[in-house]
């Protein structure tokens, strides 16, 4: 018999990028459907991560240093159990600086 049972699993991220690249590897490798899938603050600051990245880090002079980078990115998803090891590689692959859930 399958098991059917759902988990949410989270991962944290230093860099917006590197977030929203994992958002796209658990839609398009794993068939998670974007409204399973949350991103948000992993503190109660507004946040565009922890250090610049994409536009923030590639300007003429340097990167941007005016955003709100006051901690890190967190995605979460609410996944089939058998689904929580290739998840969790898929975040690691991705950059997640912690993964939590099962």
């Amino acid at each position: 018999m399958a098991d059917d049972s759902t988990t949410t699993i989270r991962a944290r991220f230093e860099t917006r990028a590197a977030a929203e690249l994992a958002v796209e590897q658990l839609v398009q490798q794993h068939g998670i459907s974007r409204p399973d899938i949350f991103i948000q603050s992993a503190s109660d600051e507004n946040t565009a991560g922890s250090k610049p990245s994409g536009g923030d880090a590639s300007r003429e002079g340097g990167a941007r240093h005016d955003g709100a980078f006051e901690g890190e990115i967190e995605v979460s998803a609410d996944i089939g159990a058998d689904q929580v090891a290739a998840v969790q590689r898929s975040f690691g692959d991705a950059g997640a600086i912690r993964v939590s859930g099962k």
